[in-house]
């Protein structure tokens, strides 16, 4: 509550501050307009027109300095002020600054302000430096006194006018921070540098000519000022456009790649800061129906719970809507917003024509989004939609693949473990019966058992093993291959000699996956059928193919009697071998005979590498 006074009371003084300005502003701005003294002649007005027409110029295009951009329409105002008088610059500047706020369309009272700080500034810049230039020394030489009262003008002016804007800052409830006050002050100080700089230069040049300054003085002097605005503001326009183009297709990349590997939104929050500025930001999600607040942003978000009403409000949204001042015109999530967030930007998330989130961004200040503003958060909306959705759809495989291998599981241990399991029990219960009267042949049968229950307690294993994350993704393809042909090695009397050719470059984790699974399958036969000694390894990154070979000097077999045997039996085997190949359009070719061992081919195109498929989908998902 003492928070809410606090900030009820603050927005009460900077809105009496705000009138108290306004209206001192205002007098002197009327009164300067009925006391200015602009020569009669034709050329006295037409030169006054001309700086006030290069006046709105320098205001309306800024030039880039250094990080930014300042305004460098003081020369021309001082010139004003010293051909025509105080009176005739603030109604110069005062009425330009009123145009080029009514042409924005900004609130009134800021529009007043605007207009009655800048003639207040002008008149206490006056007051100030004519008070200090009376109280130093005479200095000897015209000169000299005009270049001082420039620089005690400029300063002043500068000083003042500062001053006043900072005062409303810090009287509002919204934080000034000291960091904004510091890049505040440093753009106005390079303003002042270079308008300094520019008014020397010109009094300098005005020293050589003693006459009055007529038409062609006036484009002598200040052309290149206002070409110089013009050409590098058009410039800089272009190659900030070009910018963030740039910009929006890296950061659609990087929002791709830190969403959908699970980063969570705080990248999503940077990069979204880098192209609009904002106060507030709140993203909502909708999955099937059920809407969920998952990211807030700014000091000025409230943890406010809409209403089923509010969210059908979302989705009645066609496309962005940009709100000037909600104290006028009311949005669908109000409530979820300080009282002081005047305008606000609703960007639904939309694929499809379904309404799958909603973007809302606030500023303090009304008026303050522009068009520019709205089709940027247009944009990254979109991007966010695509991104939600395909996070989304990822998801559901995943669910989708984890029940399909339960499936396969349950399926290998009925088919497999469980028949030689009931097998084993049911011989070793016809061994408890007969072990009487046919001791010898209980004990075969309570041998047999016993076999078959260590190859089911083997086959457990090797389940519970291809149950661990994939060897590929923790080791990598080739230091899987070599740790494997170790096991191998270890536990039967086999020799297993692995090449690797070529220079190897990344395949992608289901890639890796298969040719790992048809190594570990084929080397999983030989220790089992083949009664191999020797067998050979390669792996091969050739131009336009990965080559995987595995070569025994076993016994061999027949081809067509393997395939038969495969469709009876649900294991792995020959044919899931191939089903696993074209998955990734890969050939895969089995040579044997009877008697001259067995050779595994696997032959992967490179363009299987191509078009997403590097990465594999399960594990981007996670």
């Amino acid at each position: 509550m003492s928070n809410k006074v606090n900030t009820i009371l603050r927005e009460k003084q900077a809105n009496t501050y705000l009138i108290v300005i306004s209206f001192l502003g205002t007098v002197i701005y009327l009164w300067s307009i009925f006391n200015m003294d602009v020569e009669p002649s034709l050329n006295g007005i037409v030169v006054f027109l001309i700086l006030i027409a290069f006046l709105w110029v320098t205001e309306n295009y800024p030039m880039p300095v250094w990080r930014g951009f300042t305004s460098i329409s003081f020369p021309i105002i001082y010139t004003i002020f010293i051909t025509s008088g105080l009176e005739a610059a603030i109604v110069a500047y005062s009425t330009v600054i009123l145009l080029n706020n009514l042409v924005k369309r900004r609130p009134v009272r800021i529009i007043f302000f605007n207009l009655s700080q800048l003639a207040l500034s002008l008149l206490m810049t006056n007051f100030l430096t004519a008070a200090i230039i009376d109280a130093l020394l005479s200095f000897s030489g015209s000169f000299s006194r005009i270049m001082i009262h420039m620089v005690l003008f400029t300063s002043c002016f500068y000083v003042i006018n500062n001053a006043l804007v900072d005062l409303l800052l810090k009287l509002r409830p919204q934080r000034y921070t000291l960091e904004a006050w510091f890049n505040k002050t440093i753009s106005e100080f390079r303003s002042f540098l270079i308008s300094a700089a520019y008014l020397s230069l010109v009094l300098l040049l005005g020293s050589q000519n003693r006459g009055s300054l007529d038409i062609l003085s006036v484009f002598f002097v200040f052309s290149p000022l206002i070409a110089a605005a013009l050409l590098m503001s058009v410039i800089v326009k272009i190659q900030t456009e070009k910018n963030r183009l740039k910009s929006l297709f890296s950061t659609t990349t990087e929002l791709n790649r830190s969403m959908l590997s699970g980063d969570g939104y705080d990248e999503f929050h940077r990069q979204i800061s880098s192209f609009v500025d904002f106060e507030s930001l709140i993203l909502w999600t909708n999955e099937e129906g059920e809407w969920e607040k998952v990211f807030t942003a700014g000091e000025h978000t409230v943890g406010a719970r809409l209403s089923s009403d509010q969210f059908n409000h979302f989705t009645e949204l066609n496309g962005p809507l940009m709100i000037a001042d909600r104290r006028f015109t009311k949005g669908p999530a109000d409530d979820c917003f300080r009282e002081y967030i005047r305008s606000l930007i609703y960007a639904p998330l939309i694929v499809e024509n379904k309404t799958v989130g909603m973007m809302a961004l606030g500023r303090s200040r009304s008026n303050s989004f522009t068009e520019e503003d709205l089709s940027m958060v247009a944009t990254l909306a979109n991007q966010l939609a695509i991104i939600l959705t395909t996070r989304s759809l990822l998801a559901e495989q995943e669910r989708s693949l984890i029940l399909e291998e339960r499936n396969r599981i349950a399926r290998e241990i009925h088919d497999g473990i469980a028949q030689s399991l009931a097998g084993a029990v049911m011989k070793l219960e016809t061994a408890t019966r007969i072990r009487s009267d046919q001791p010898e042949y209980s004990m075969e049968l309570v041998q047999d058992s016993l076999t078959k229950l260590r190859l089911s307690l083997k086959e457990i294993r090797e389940s519970i093993y291809a149950l661990r994350p994939l060897a590929t993704v923790k080791n990598g393809l080739k230091k899987a291959i070599k740790e494997t042909c170790h096991k191998i090695q270890e536990e039967f009397p086999i020799t297993i000699v692995f090449e690797e050719r070529g220079e190897s470059y990344p395949l992608g984790t289901e890639i890796e996956k298969i040719i790992f699974d048809i190594f570990k399958e084929s080397i999983h036969n030989i220790t089992k059928h083949a009664n191999a000694k020797n067998v050979q390894v390669l792996l091969s990154f050739q131009q336009e193919h990965i080559l995987l070979k595995i070569k025994d000097d076993g016994i061999g077999f027949s081809l067509v009697d393997a395939l038969l045997l495969a469709r009876r039996e649900p294991h792995f085997g020959i044919l899931n071998m191939n089903d696993s190949a074209d998955k990734i359009d890969a050939s895969l070719q089995i040579d044997s005979k009877k008697g001259m061992g067995t050779e595994v081919s696997l032959s992967i195109p490179k363009q299987s590498l191509k078009g997403g498929r590097i990465d594999d989908q399960r594990v981007v998902g996670r």
